[in-house]
């Protein structure tokens, strides 16, 4: 029997929007230790009915009536909607854990980011592939390594989902946030080029370079159109290639020897050229871990590792590719990823 003092009280939680991602969160949150999902809201009655039904909490039409019930929330509506909700939420003093991109545009997101810090409230945005655990065994192998330059692939079918926004605010925008993390130097210098099926109205296939003041050259390519899925990144160090293929939880290490076994007569019996070394990664479901760590910044009050500020950071960079994949102008400046279109755009080449 457990003494009831060192049980802690469940942090109350619910979720706004049940979509494709939402659905995914109730499923998690239900089963987390020390949480209580005590609620969806949705739009939609009756897939919000369906969803509260199967885990056995109550429906909110309304999101604003959930808001009494809960001490944080993850929100997973559609992009438009991230700063009216996220908003209410945090003027409410809920912690909101927002899906990504943080908001539609550069502007609503400073909004959440000041309204967080000034309500007190944690502000967590859900650029899920940090708690990958391939790319937390990438981030531990490169630490050793001396980088030069990154190459991050995210290749999708064509599907009906988060089709409201362009490839760069859908797939792309998890990359950028990656490539700041890895590269952990400003944005100096970036070009993006880009096209849209016939009857698209956004941009399904992308390709952006970005520079940063390190030297470190970072290569991203995101489309919609792939008829095969691919979630992919490869690091070019000095001394190896280490290849991080995020949906088979793989890293593989490529190092370049030259070994030479000879005869004793000198004859070269053969040759290794290279060694590829693989590293196996834990199979935690990242949505998971994401929660967890929310979960726990709830509780604890530290920060996120992945908050409001970063989410900016990495929205600022992908309005600049997509405006730059729209128009054909590239950018130049002193760090793109921290300052406004405003600025970076005087300083057009």
């Amino acid at each position: 029997m457990h003494n009831n003092r060192n049980c802690p009280i469940p942090i109350r939680v619910g979720v706004i929007g049940v979509g494709n991602m939402g659905q995914h969160h109730a499923r998690v949150l239900s089963r987390l230790k020390d949480v209580e999902l005590v609620g969806v809201a949705d739009v939609n009655v009756e897939l919000g009915l369906d969803t509260a039904s199967k885990y056995q909490v109550r429906f909110f039409e309304v999101y604003q009536d959930l808001l009494d019930h809960v001490d944080a929330v993850c929100v997973a509506v559609p992009t438009r909607l991230h700063h009216a909700v996220g908003m209410a939420c945090l003027q409410a003093g809920i912690h909101v854990l927002i899906e990504k991109p943080i908001a539609a545009s550069i502007a609503e997101a400073e909004s959440l980011v000041n309204a967080a810090a000034e309500y007190n409230t944690i502000l967590q945005v859900g650029h899920i592939e940090r708690f990958n655990p391939a790319f937390k065994e990438l981030h531990n192998v490169l630490r050793t390594q001396e980088l030069l330059a990154l190459e991050a692939r995210r290749m999708s079918p064509y599907s009906n989902r988060a089709n409201d926004v362009s490839v760069v605010l859908d797939l792309m925008i998890h990359d950028i946030d990656l490539m700041l993390e890895l590269a952990a130097a400003p944005v100096v210098k970036l070009t993006a080029s880009g096209s849209r099926s016939p009857n698209s109205s956004y941009l399904d296939y992308v390709t952006a370079t970005l520079g940063f003041a390190n030297g470190i050259v970072a290569t991203l390519t995101s489309s919609k159109v792939t008829h095969r899925k691919i979630r992919a990144i490869a690091a070019h160090c000095k001394h190896s290639l280490t290849e991080a293929d995020f949906l088979n939880n793989e890293i593989l290490i490529h190092r370049q020897t030259t070994a030479n076994t000879m005869t004793d007569y000198g004859q070269v019996l053969y040759r290794q050229d290279g060694l590829i070394e693989k590293v196996y990664t834990s199979n935690i479901e990242p949505l998971h871990a994401e929660l967890e760590h929310f979960v726990n910044c709830v509780r604890g009050g530290e920060q996120p590792s992945v908050g409001g500020e970063q989410a900016l950071k990495a929205l600022r960079l992908a309005s600049l590719i997509e405006q730059m994949a729209l128009d054909g102008k590239a950018w130049q400046g002193p760090d793109l990823a921290a300052s406004s279109l405003e600025s970076a755009a005087a300083v057009a080449v």
